[in-house]
């Protein structure tokens, strides 16, 4: 593998909107094996101790009960340094799985298995870790509102890490900076106040508006100006139904801040129509997922 090269592939079924796989996958590659390094761009371990044309059987498997996300892209990995190897998904992408579940059969070259081994474990561990995360949150919502994920999410990882929220039951918030406009704290100091704050937005031809409102009197004049979503910032339980009820149905609902395993339940059942949670992607701690090795 010293004249590093990823031959073309794709995993057929999987896609990302705005993810570019190959592109993926090819950079994180290059960056573990030290592409254009002095040095670099091989496994000197694997090269060094393992026969070119050995053979390896393995098994991904989940030590702890998770939710699982990411085993197409882990397939990637490998299929990316052995097109012929033989995979086999055993589970289905957001499946809830207990400890000891086999994730994955693979076989192939053993070199190419060692090789790609830590990315996919990497991508699988930190994935199924949000995913599992947010299925926590869900479930601790009792089957009131939906849960957001938000933009506070790893540089370079925000469509991976937005899959896996989807993948434990959440639903994406706005992806950027561009396709919807979240007018906050600030934006409204500037501006003058959130009407005018949200009227100037609406003047611009902005299609999705969204208003961080503070206090209950910010309501009124953030939908009169034209506010497409409300996000209630910092609001207790019981300001949330003020709020709720002062809004009658008029435009969606978002609660933000403050939100946790322990205070979700009594959030969502605020009447409140989403509820936003930057730990998904900020803080959710790796599953326990290992990649097990037999010689052929």
């Amino acid at each position: 593998m010293t004249d590093f090269a990823i031959p073309d592939f794709e995993i057929p079924g999987f896609d990302i909107s705005g993810f570019d796989l190959a592109a993926f996958v090819t950079a994180t590659l290059a960056e573990d094996l030290g592409v254009g390094l002095p040095g670099g761009g091989h496994d000197v371990t694997s090269e060094s101790v393992i026969e070119a044309d050995a053979r390896f059987s393995g098994v991904m498997d989940s030590r702890d009960a998770i939710t699982v996300a990411g085993l197409p892209i882990a397939t990637a990995f490998f299929r990316a340094l052995d097109p012929a190897m033989e995979i086999e998904i055993l589970v289905a992408e957001g499946a809830q799985v207990g400890p000891g579940s086999d994730l994955m059969r693979l076989t192939g070259n053993a070199r190419a298995m060692l090789t790609a081994e830590r990315a996919a474990l990497n991508t699988v561990q930190h994935l199924s870790g949000i995913a599992t995360m947010t299925r926590e949150y869900v479930d601790a919502m009792g089957g009131h509102a939906t849960l957001l994920d938000t933009r506070k999410t790893i540089p370079g990882l925000r469509h991976l890490e937005k899959y896996a929220t989807r993948m434990g039951g959440a639903k994406n918030h706005r992806m950027g900076l561009w396709d919807a406009a979240m007018i906050k704290d600030n934006h409204v100091l500037v501006a003058g106040g959130v009407g005018p704050a949200v009227a100037r937005a609406k003047a611009a031809g902005v299609a999705q508006i969204i208003c961080e409102v503070d206090h209950l009197e910010q309501i009124e004049p953030a939908i009169a100006a034209g506010a497409h979503h409300l996000l209630l910032d910092n609001m207790g339980p019981e300001v949330l139904r003020q709020a709720v009820a002062i809004v009658a149905g008029r435009v969606p609902t978002e609660a933000s801040g403050g939100v946790n395993l322990t205070t979700i339940g009594a959030i969502a059942a605020s009447g409140v129509t989403y509820v936003s949670v930057g730990r998904l992607t900020q803080s959710a701690p790796a599953a326990d997922v290992g990649l097990d090795f037999t010689p052929l």
